[in-house]
């Protein structure tokens, strides 16, 4: 798992760069999901709901703070342990179980620090912290062996090794990067010039344009560094050469897991996107854009079909397919579709992977753009928390359907995107009569998603029905009538 790593970013998807070779490999010889979708765009909610199966509505996660809150019967790793499996963990965490729950822990390794074993290590570690989460305009001055992703398949690679040979194992290889500070040493520093970073869709008009939250963080960010912008295209070559560098350390932690002989279903996922510079942004906090919520999405093992798949998934999909792929029952609660007979290649409904849904926000009425409430730390020097009270403040809700998308807030505004004609999502269409068709399909789809994630928990002396693969939605066209896609991006 990567950590704020937005999909679309490398050579197969499309990009002109070439930044990650080995997920692109990786996913011409597995199943490619190109439309996987974070339930989230924030770390934690985002995390409980891939263990969970569970939407952040459901589980109650909605923001970083609150991991310990999360409701479920039963996770991932209860599903795991109870079948034999030996459980290590190396990297970021960011979820609801600590290391009690593994039977091997390496971390927790975080954004600006981890474990530190030698002087060097500490040292990189506090030069991280002194980047204060911005982009640095140098190469780091620290070799490769002290980067996190360096260290972290370091451990996870002796935990490989370690491992009964007898037990059924499973490794959760969480790296903290593309996440901000954004840097990285040669050769990946000058690997992605700034000269070849391709336009950005939208710089920071856009954010002016959109207004809410999008203006209030682009107000934010402006004000404890002043001219933020100007960096961009450095902000954003540091990102390409960050991709790099993980990329390079999951080609090293498969090559372990081959040299083991056995066999393993390898799927490797985000959290959740970065702007990258769109909106004149940086790092993620406001809204539930494609450059937020879409996620790169690979799965690749025995039975796993070398396939492109345009069916639209999600993280919470991740606990139905692997107990299905295991063969283990799915625990009461969990909202997410098994993508077995999705990923061995067979025909799927469209009526079921048609759509995907998303929210965002920590609930409450929302604050205004002018307002200025107390936030949950000093904001002194060029210090800012982009999930903070105002941008996280009530809630949005969005439903994509093929080239169409639908946000809501929750005082009832609505936004409508042709994916197709505006990747940016800059034209809003809800207000155009042209369109009134379209917005009424997505309305009411968006309703049947919400009834859909209603909570089934805690359960009393009346059973769900629970349909094969937790289908709800099989018939051969979608459970509303909804636009027809043109493309597939």
């Amino acid at each position: 798992m990567t950590d704020q790593h937005r999909a679309g970013l490398t050579r197969r998807s499309g990009y002109p760069l070439d930044t990650m070779p080995c997920l692109d490999r990786l996913a011409a010889g597995g199943t490619d999901l190109v439309n996987a979708y974070t339930p989230h765009p924030t770390c934690v909610p985002a995390r409980t709901s891939m263990l969970t199966g569970r939407f952040p509505s459901a589980h109650g996660v909605r923001q970083n703070s609150t991991a310990q809150h999360a409701c479920y019967e039963a996770d991932l790793l209860d599903v795991l342990r109870g079948a034999g499996y030996r459980l290590h963990f190396a990297g970021k965490p960011h979820i609801h179980r600590g290391p009690a729950d593994f039977d091997s822990w390496a971390g927790p390794y975080f954004h600006t620090e981890g474990p530190q074993h030698t002087e060097q290590q500490a040292a990189f570690d506090a030069w991280l912290r002194g980047l204060d989460h911005g982009p640095s305009t140098q190469a780091t001055p620290f070799p490769l062996e002290v980067q996190l992703p360096y260290r972290i398949v370091d451990d996870a690679v002796g935990a490989l090794g370690e491992a009964p040979t007898d037990q059924p194992l499973f490794s959760w290889v969480s790296f903290p990067e593309p996440h901000n500070p954004y840097q990285v040493p040669e050769p990946y520093f000058s690997m992605f010039a700034e000269s070849d970073v391709p336009e950005r869709l939208s710089g920071p008009e856009a954010a002016e344009a959109k207004g809410g939250d999008h203006l209030w963080l682009r107000r934010l960010v402006e004000s404890k560094r002043p001219g933020y912008d100007d960096l961009w295209r450095r902000y954003a070559a540091n990102y390409l050469g960050m991709l790099r560098l993980v990329d390079d350390q999951l080609e090293r932690l498969l090559a372990a897991v081959a040299s083991r002989g056995r066999d393993t279903v390898v799927v490797v996922l985000s959290d959740h996107g970065d702007y990258v510079g769109e909106y004149g942004l940086q790092r993620k906090g406001a809204g539930l854009s494609e450059f937020l919520a879409r996620i790169p999405m690979v799965v690749t093992g025995p039975g796993i079909a070398a396939q492109t798949r345009t069916e639209m998934v999600s993280l919470v999909d991740v606990l139905p397919t692997l107990c299905e792929l295991l063969g283990l029952e799915l625990p009461a609660g969990v909202q997410g579709r098994s993508l077995a007979p999705l990923l061995a290649g067979e025909p799927v409904p469209a009526g079921e992977f048609g759509s995907i849904y998303a929210e965002v926000g920590f609930g409450g009425a929302p604050y205004g753009p002018d307002e200025h409430p107390p936030l949950h730390f000093d904001y002194t020097g060029t210090t800012y928390d982009e999930l903070n009270s105002v941008t996280m403040s009530g809630g949005r809700r969005m439903v994509r359907a093929g080239d169409w998308k639908l946000v809501m807030d929750s005082e009832g505004c609505t936004e409508l995107y042709s994916l197709a004609d505006d990747p940016a999502e800059l034209v809003d269409l809800s207000d155009d009569p042209a369109h009134t068709g379209e917005l009424l399909a997505l309305t009411r789809l968006l309703a049947a998603w919400m009834i859909r994630v209603g909570d089934e928990l805690p359960t009393g002396a009346y059973r769900p029905k629970r349909l094969p693969h937790n289908w709800r939605w099989t018939g051969p066209t979608p459970p509303l009538s909804t636009p027809t896609s043109r493309t597939s991006r």
